[in-house]
């Protein structure tokens, strides 16, 4: 049997949608990893999170408008490369606003970055003014807090860069209060690797992305996106960012999320698979487990029996605009595949 599944980058719904019984085999080869010479046993479980911060107008807009542009972050796939610490462009520009002194009156006018649920931000702006009209004393302190950043992400996120613009005074902008609170929010919802596994050495257990805001129709919309190979701790992580945006005066609602697929290491299948990538290349597979969402989670929560594997060709920095496919390895994966078809036939 070949079963082509849809819509897997954008949420896994294709996977979801389908039936029990409708698979008849007992096997599952699974062609959606992205390392060469290994075999991936298992995968994270995950769910996203939707806030809603409902913003007041302000009674003065204020006297100039700023734009405030972080660019130049690496992204990245929020689950597989989530333990290399990059940053997060809307958690950097909410820390860059929450140093803006409290006598400069900051009122947001719009924020925005982020656009995918399993992507590290790459880019973030927001607009706000201030009723002081302190133009250097506002450049000098974002500048001074932009230095900060520079230095604690120099090995990681070496071309991130800050830009300033200025406008007229706005005609409409939020409270006081509400950006604060906005602010507020976005600083505080945790960001990066949560928990590292105590089973398998260098597998992150449990993390989380914030992976967009945007200010639309008078609200400040955020998404967060959680994952674990822990069901309780997933539920932790959660119910923590349910705490945070509570206090912020933000409704939250957590949507359905995705099952995790835990690790079978005396797998006939996988057995198999080791055998075929000997063959074909004289040496042993890593066997890993995988801290980002696979479709065999869904898979197996509907075909419980199933024993399943997943292997593939070297995919480096996917969601990113750097993604790219190593094109001798895709060669070398359809071999083991073969192999693996031999030998379950024979």
């Amino acid at each position: 049997e070949c079963l082509f599944t849809v819509d897997e980058e954008t949420g896994l719904t294709g996977a979801a949608a389908l039936e029990p019984g409708m698979l008849k085999g007992k096997l599952l080869i699974n062609l959606d990893s992205e390392e060469e010479n290994a075999v991936t046993v298992g995968c994270a479980g995950g769910g996203g999170q939707d806030l809603t911060l409902e913003l007041e107008p302000a009674r003065q807009p204020g006297q100039a408008t700023y734009e405030i542009r972080l660019s130049g972050l690496k992204g990245g796939h929020s689950g597989v490369d989530i333990h290399l610490q990059r940053g997060n462009a809307v958690s950097l520009l909410a820390r860059l606003l929450n140093e803006i002194p409290d006598n400069f009156s900051l009122r947001l006018v719009d924020l925005k970055g982020g656009n995918m649920h399993n992507a590290i931000p790459r880019e973030a702006t927001a607009v706000f003014s201030d009723l002081k009209g302190k133009t250097d004393a506002i450049r000098a302190r974002l500048n001074e807090v932009f230095q900060d950043i520079k230095s604690d992400f120099r090995g990681v996120e070496p071309d991130i860069r800050m830009d300033i613009s200025m406008g007229d005074a706005p005609e409409k902008a939020f409270s006081l209060d509400a950006s604060a609170r906005a602010i507020k929010l976005l600083l505080a919802i945790p960001h990066g690797v949560s928990a590292m596994s105590y089973d398998i050495p260098d597998l992150v257990e449990t993390s989380c992305n914030l992976s967009s805001a945007k200010i639309r129709d008078g609200r400040l919309l955020v998404h967060v996106s959680s994952r674990s190979s822990t069901a309780s701790a997933l539920y932790a992580l959660q119910r923590r960012i349910c705490a945070i945006s509570s206090l912020a005066g933000a409704a939250n609602n957590i949507l359905d999320g995705y099952p995790g697929w835990r690790p079978e290491l005396d797998s006939e299948l996988l057995k198999t698979a080791r055998e075929a990538y000997v063959e074909v290349s004289g040496k042993e597979p890593e066997v890993y487990a995988i801290h980002a969402g696979l479709e065999c989670g869904i898979i197996k929560e509907k075909y419980p029996d199933l024993d399943m594997v997943s292997i593939g060709p070297q995919i480096e920095f996917p969601h990113s605009p750097d993604e790219r496919v190593r094109i001798p390895s895709v060669n070398d994966f359809y071999n083991v595949l073969k192999v693996i078809l031999r030998r379950i036939a024979e």
